[in-house]
């Protein structure tokens, strides 16, 4: 029973720290990257799509993101989610294809966002402490439906509270890395 609760709990933090990952990756740093986009949903024939389905997404400078949609048609619906969109970025289009130039951020705007990465963290972080007292409760009910001895359910509990740091210490990384990489001029 103790190795399920620990497989389970483990197969959670990892799925937590890939949501992480990518929210961490929507966050705008210091040069373009197509996972800006990642978030943005547009009105396509009645249906609400995903803009990387909607088009070819590159970065052919540092700070250009090169928009060229399947459909040539949809460019003005593509503008429109990208104006009402939170990234506040202005789009400009030939006709076949949208540029998006970031400006460079300035220092007021990079602690900005590196609150909002500390933001993202903590609560991974409150997700993470969820996931453990789950499993611990898991636990204390197979211990009280005697499946497990009262050692095994403190050994058991230990565990999960390891396992916690270790997954706590990467979220922590991570966190570091982004405001790095966004403090980075």
């Amino acid at each position: 029973m103790k190795n399920f609760v620990h497989d389970l709990l483990n197969e959670k933090m990892e799925k937590t720290i890939h949501v992480l990952k990518d929210d961490l990756h929507s966050i705008r740093a210091g040069r373009a990257n197509p996972a800006l986009l990642d978030h943005i949903l547009l009105d396509y024939y009645g249906t609400s799509t995903p803009l990387k389905q909607m088009a070819n997404i590159s970065v052919p400078e540092a700070r250009v993101l090169l928009i060229q949609p399947y459909d040539p048609t949809s460019i003005s619906s593509i503008e429109k989610a990208i104006l009402v969109s939170d990234l506040g970025l202005n789009p400009s289009n030939d006709s076949k294809v949208i540029r998006l130039t970031l400006p460079i951020l300035t220092e007021e705007r990079r602690k900005e966002l590196a609150k909002s990465v500390k933001k993202v963290g903590e609560a991974s972080k409150v997700a993470l402490r969820n996931e453990r007292r789950e499993a611990n409760d898991k636990l204390k009910k197979s211990q009280k439906a005697h499946e497990i001895t009262e050692d095994e359910l403190k050994s058991a509990e230990d565990e999960v509270q390891k396992m916690t740091d270790r997954y706590v210490a990467i979220i922590d990384d991570l966190i570091k890395q982004k405001e790095e990489e966004i403090m980075e001029v």
